[in-house]
């Protein structure tokens, strides 16, 4: 990010591109409405970068003349350096980044630098500069997800026999274990980051060279310039490519699930921390305290990352309104996509980071998740299954362990400690045996299907999600 120092740069301040049509300048107030520099100013590196390739074209297809070319290409380098150093900073009453970088320009090379626009619009230079940030801010988060990812798999490989209740309806179901229930984490983080790729994909074609809405009748040579970017290609259609702003929002749609996912996680942490599970004893570090009971530790963090959450949503509703009514091509709406889009990707930065460190630095009570297997008959479907290896039919053996449950509540105990007696009046396939097989442990152990608890079977989930962290 640019440092917010606004004072003037410089050649002082900078008349908007498009005056010249006009004989008065633009009221002050009005000036302040429509400027975007403080929210675009993040893409200064990427605007430079465009048109360093766009000029660089210019003089290719003799446009311009190459020495022109070049000292533009070359002042534009000195620019982005000074940028870099701190020795230019953003001027904040420019209308927008590109006004900014276009007035400085022209402040070193004079009319020379007016003709770095030739050929080009600011619809089809933004459409360009949103998708080279992207290109770069993308894997930047996709990285965090994998940081996450390879955090949650190494917590996982340290409790492969650590026993937990899971849960449907928040009541008690069957047996898991620690490990696979933050596999479940994983391979939702890993969907959103494949979610985010095949998102990448679709903006890897360049925009430049589509005009206001109508190309140019300049012999552009617009795959030049997208081979100079590192894009496959070129967008098919000059009205679409400036009106297009689908990839704003399917970033920020993948971006509201993640945000979704981290909030779910949260929940469960929130849950877990407390004095009626106490699964979970997060780090002070990653706790607050209250101002008026000293006792409290707050897990706060995960409260903030779930509250957050519908501010990414907002983002992704604000970004489905403001495109919903507009015609082709080009409307003004569209400047308000950027400060959505960024604030989601923020946001999601941050609640990646935050909550990586939270559950990182987390202890687990093995001991307390161990005994939120017993009771609540977390064992009833095994004693089908049990019935089931012995010939009966499914349905009627769901009907035998429903009654086994029933007088077990009768007799205020589990199904294991009932009597032999007691089960065979259920059912005659009922051996001594039974009681060896519906163990919390033993209930595990059994489920040995592909993707389920048994420790085998999450050590081989453990093995491909580290594989994939190291792939990605």
């Amino acid at each position: 990010m640019i440092s917010e120092n606004k004072g003037a740069i410089e050649g002082g301040n900078h008349a908007a591109l498009w005056h010249g049509r006009f004989k008065e300048g633009p009221d002050a107030q009005a000036v302040e409405f429509e400027t975007s520099i403080h929210v675009d100013e993040r893409m200064v590196f990427d605007d430079i970068f465009g048109s360093q390739a766009h000029v660089e074209m210019l003089g290719h297809a003799g446009i311009i003349p190459q020495e022109e070319s070049a000292l533009i290409i070359k002042t534009l380098e000195e620019i982005a350096a000074d940028l870099k150093k701190g020795n230019l900073q953003v001027d904040y009453s420019a209308e927008d980044i590109h006004s900014f970088i276009e007035g400085v320009l022209t402040d070193r090379i004079g009319e020379i630098g007016k003709k770095v626009h030739t050929g080009r619009s600011r619809n089809d230079q933004i459409a360009l500069d949103e998708r080279l940030y992207l290109r770069h801010a993308i894997p930047d988060l996709q990285n965090r997800i994998v940081t996450l990812v390879s955090t949650l798999a190494e917590i996982a490989s340290n409790h492969t026999t650590s026993l937990l209740s899971g849960y449907t309806h928040m009541q008690r179901a069957q047996p898991v274990t620690l490990a696979h229930h933050l596999c479940a984490w994983c391979w939702m983080l890993i969907r959103d980051h494949s979610r985010l790729q095949d998102a990448l994909k679709r903006i890897n074609l360049s925009p430049l060279g589509a005009g206001a809405l109508a190309g140019s009748s300049l012999p552009l040579d617009r795959n030049f310039v997208a081979e100079k970017l590192n894009f496959e290609g070129v967008t098919q259609n000059s009205l679409d490519t400036v009106a297009d702003r689908d990839y704003c929002v399917e970033f920020t749609s993948a971006f509201a699930l993640l945000q979704c996912h981290l909030s779910r996680f949260c929940e469960e942490v929130i849950i877990w921390a407390t004095e009626e599970f106490k699964f979970i004893d997060l780090s002070e570090k990653w706790s607050t305290g209250s101002s008026i009971m000293p006792q409290k530790k707050n897990p706060d963090f995960a409260e903030l990352i779930r509250g957050r959450t519908g501010k990414v949503y907002g983002n992704l509703i604000a970004l489905l309104t403001m495109i919903k009514g507009l015609p082709l091509s080009y409307n003004r709406d569209m400047q308000e996509d950027k400060e959505s889009l960024f604030a989601a990707y923020d946001t999601v930065y941050s609640c990646l980071e935050v909550f990586t460190k939270m559950i990182g630095t987390a202890k687990w009570n093995t001991e307390r998740m161990k005994q939120s297997c017993v009771g609540g008959y977390a064992n009833a479907t095994d004693v089908a299954d049990y019935l089931v290896r012995k010939g009966m039919p499914f349905r009627t053996a769901h009907g035998v362990a429903a009654k086994t449950v029933r007088i077990a509540i009768e007799r205020n105990c589990n199904i294991e400690d009932l009597p032999i007696n007691e089960l065979q009046q259920c059912s005659l396939l009922i051996q001594e045996d039974i009681y060896q097989l519906i163990t919390s442990e033993a209930c595990m152990k059994s489920r040995t299907t592909l993707g389920g608890p048994a420790p085998e079977k999450v050590e081989e989930q453990l093995k491909e999600l580290k594989s994939w962290c190291n792939s990605n």
